[in-house]
């Protein structure tokens, strides 16, 4: 089964600096609980190429700036629901 949706989360050093590390352990862990194994494709970048405005995320070809941990489940409750635009 190919998985519907790509999370990438930038794991370079600015981003990681700012909360990615624990962004990373909060989207498996949503995952997980939400059994999206084999939807949810995650990895990681090292870089998105927008330092100055991370931590950031990018699902699909959506990017997403300024995101904190508490954010997250916000964001993919949206986009599994398809109100983010996608």
């Amino acid at each position: 089964m190919k998985k519907s949706l790509s999370i990438t989360l930038c794991m370079g050093s600015s981003c990681f600096a700012r909360g990615n590390g624990v962004s990373l352990e909060v989207l498996e862990r949503l995952i997980e609980d939400r059994n999206l194994q084999g939807e949810v494709e995650l990895r990681g970048s090292r870089c998105e190429g927008c330092c100055t405005e991370g931590p950031n995320l990018r699902i699909g070809d959506r990017l997403y700036h300024r995101v904190a941990a508490e954010d997250l489940e916000r964001i993919l409750d949206e986009v599994l629901n398809g109100k983010d635009g996608l």
